[in-house]
């Protein structure tokens, strides 16, 4: 049972950090590529988030390694055939473990999201509205499409995709949710306070890595406008109860980045900038394998 509690200003997550970061420490990760290939005790992660289907624009190679985590948002708007490019091109990777989550643009994915769409747009609706997907101009009829694909999740057959559940790989405990505070008309949209905090009291103590698509209230967050926008529970929740190693996510492009807290690594690994082009590079790191498992 978890005791974490809702913050009095869960609401308002800039006013929430001003407070809360008087207690924090807050150190600047400066990252680069690794120039040679892990040690035979270490796995190396590969790390990229919000790639909006521009891997296609994307001119550098990525980095090798053995497991590739992508945090997110890999869509424009979950469209069944930005989900086969996406299954496709990440298909083509070297890396033996391929870890993916959704993020907000992933609407065919969230059934909460389809019912809500459905009930607003289906023809009988007597408060049918127009929707349109931000950013990229798609309509109503791309985004009927999309939320009415069965099974969407089985065309990712070349990865492993989390949704609030994990797996274990040579011993390290790895666990991906979507959600994120309400955020426009989009997918895996909770309301900040007790809904977001119901979903990360089902992240297992004994996480090693922890993938969500939004970020905590402090590390990577701070959007182009001066305003915090990450999740004052998960922050709460990842340093007080969870306690995992790395802490990786995206969501805010302009937050990419590493940071620390002194004793996690929390990686905003945004492909894309906040003009929507893929130029960040992929954030990689290694990690140190358990005492009593090994690479093979």
């Amino acid at each position: 049972m978890s005791n974490i509690l809702v913050h009095p200003l869960s609401d308002n997550p800039t006013a929430a950090w001003k407070e809360i970061c008087k207690t924090q420490k807050l150190f600047k990760v400066n990252v680069k590529l690794p120039a040679k290939p892990p040690n035979d005790n270490q796995i190396r992660f590969v790390c990229m988030s919000d790639t909006h289907s521009l891997v296609h624009n994307i001119k550098y190679d990525i980095p090798d390694g053995d497991v590739f985590i992508h945090a997110g948002d890999f869509s424009r708007c979950g469209h069944i055939d930005e989900v086969k490019e996406f299954n496709k091109w990440i298909g083509t990777l070297p890396h033996k473990h391929k870890i993916v989550i959704s993020g907000n643009h992933e609407l065919s994915f969230d059934p909460k999201f389809i019912d809500v769409f459905k009930k607003k747009f289906e023809p009988s609706s007597r408060h049918r509205e127009i929707f349109h997907c931000p950013s990229y101009g798609k309509g109503e009829d791309d985004i009927k499409e999309a939320v009415h694909t069965e099974n969407i999740r089985h065309y990712l057959t070349n990865c492993t995709y989390l949704e609030d559940a994990g797996l274990e790989l040579y011993g390290i405990k790895i666990y991906g949710t979507p959600w994120q505070p309400s955020f426009g008309n989009w997918g895996f949209n909770l309301e900040r306070g007790s809904e977001c905090l119901q979903k990360w009291n089902l992240i297992p103590e004994n996480t090693d890595i922890l993938i969500t698509h939004t970020p905590p209230v402090g590390h990577g967050d701070l959007v182009c406008s001066g305003i915090r926008a990450g999740c004052v529970e998960l922050l709460t929740t990842v340093q007080e109860r969870v306690k995992p190693k790395y802490h990786i996510f995206g969501h805010i492009h302009e937050g990419y980045g590493v940071s620390s807290d002194g004793k996690i690594i929390y990686i905003n690994a945004s492909t894309c900038d906040i003009n929507y082009m893929p130029n960040n590079l992929p954030i990689v790191f290694d990690y140190p394998i358990p005492e009593g498992f090994s690479k093979n």
